[in-house]
């Protein structure tokens, strides 16, 4: 697979985003909070990434470092993206595969990160 064109949204439909991904570069994570809420997750560049609208009903939740900033709904409660900073300081974007139209993320191979560990 090659990078590909996206639309995602929460579950109510009152956020709503598009990205560019490469669904064959998929992660989870064990750390407290990617574990409990059994996301598939692939990383889109900031300039790759768009919301649509619901910028006004997201709301924010950081915790360990406070370097990632998971968004979610505050109608539904679905975390479809979160935002951060690469390695080298460029904006990345994590989307949540499980809310993308069209896509089975149970038929996907994701790569397992540790991020426990971190």
């Amino acid at each position: 697979m090659s990078i590909k064109h996206y639309s995602g949204s929460c579950q109510c439909g009152a956020v709503a985003f598009e990205a560019d991904l490469d669904l064959d570069k998929t992660i989870t994570c064990n750390c407290s909070r990617c574990q409990r809420l059994g996301s598939v997750l692939s990383a889109a560049s900031g300039d790759h990434f768009k919301l649509l609208r619901g910028a006004d009903n997201l709301t924010e939740y950081l915790f360990n470092k406070h370097a990632i900033h998971h968004l979610f709904c505050k109608t539904c409660g679905i975390q479809g993206f979160a935002r951060g900073t690469d390695r080298d300081g460029s904006e990345m974007v994590m989307v949540n595969v499980n809310t993308l139209e069209g896509v089975d993320p149970r038929a996907l191979h994701p790569h397992h990160y540790d991020g426990r560990s971190v």
